[in-house]
């Protein structure tokens, strides 16, 4: 007898956060939300006022966090993408409790059941990964329980992404992946290739890979012939081998790669064991 098949999630019941490290205006952000709402019309958006490109799984702790509501479910927050994943869950939702009670009956407001960051201007595959606000967003949103996304659109001319990919990919992708299911100390991390979508080659679910060098340093001379340094600009797509994120996305692939939380290397660990136990 064959096995009885899955039924879908019902996608349009969940509570969806939004969020990203390129800013409250930026374009990556308006082409998540329209991903979004193809899934659920329970979205909310809460985003850094200013870029934090790189701010990787940093908090804002040496200065006030503020927060601005622009409109009905939409937030500015003067913080990392870690702080707007934080004000979301742990200060704009008790206050739409409140501001509803009598229409819920002093019920608490119904959780975030998904967090969805980016999409972000540029990919975030390989190294890029320890370094991304948009996959810290994600790591907080998992930290605090929910399910959480990162979206990024690999593009080599900044000023003209090619969007379209990530809007014909992303939602299948991820109510696919939300039928699918994954650990809870684990989060998604889908990359966007830079082509047109009738070229995209595949999905392919992958590691993630390391490039043969990492963040370019380039040096220049102010007025006064003082030394300073941009961090950034053209890098080596190079990657240490086949078949990684890095690789698959240059070739034209749209790329999924689970990471967890627990950055422990078990291997390391039981064989550093003897050598420990030996130390008095």
């Amino acid at each position: 007898m064959a096995a009885a098949k899955k039924k879908k999630s019902d996608l349009s019941k969940l509570r969806i956060l939004v969020t990203n490290d390129d800013g409250i205006g930026a374009d990556g952000l308006v082409v998540l939300e329209a991903i979004a709402r193809t899934l659920s019309d329970d979205v909310w958006i809460v985003a850094p006022e200013l870029e934090q490109s790189g701010a990787s799984h940093s908090l804002t702790l040496n200065m006030p966090v503020r927060l601005r509501k622009l409109a009905d479910k939409r937030f500015a927050v003067s913080g990392t993408p870690t702080a707007c994943v934080l004000v979301a869950v742990q200060e704009v939702l008790p206050k739409f409790a409140a501001a509803n009670s009598n229409k819920s009956g002093g019920k608490k407001a119904k959780p975030f059941d998904l967090v969805l960051s980016g999409v972000n201007r540029g990919s975030n595959a390989g190294d890029d990964v320890t370094y991304s606000g948009t996959i810290a967003a994600a790591m907080e949103g998992t930290v605090l329980g929910i399910p959480s996304v990162a979206l990024s659109q690999q593009c080599e001319d900044r000023d003209n992404p090619k969007w379209d990919v990530a809007k014909k990919y992303a939602p299948k992708l991820i109510a696919a992946l939300i039928d699918a299911g994954w650990p809870k100390d684990t989060l998604m991390n889908l990359n966007f290739p830079d082509i047109a979508p009738a070229k995209v080659k595949g999905v392919h679910l992958c590691p993630q890979g390391k490039r043969r060098v990492g963040v370019a340093l380039t040096g220049r001379l102010d007025v006064k012939g003082r030394p300073y340094y941009w961090l950034g600009g053209e890098r080596d797509n190079t990657a240490d081998r086949p078949g990684v994120d890095i690789d698959l996305l240059y070739k034209g692939h749209v790329t999924i790669t689970p990471l967890r939380l627990d950055l422990t290397d078990y291997k390391t660990l039981e064989a550093l064991r003897p050598a420990i136990k030996a130390v008095k």
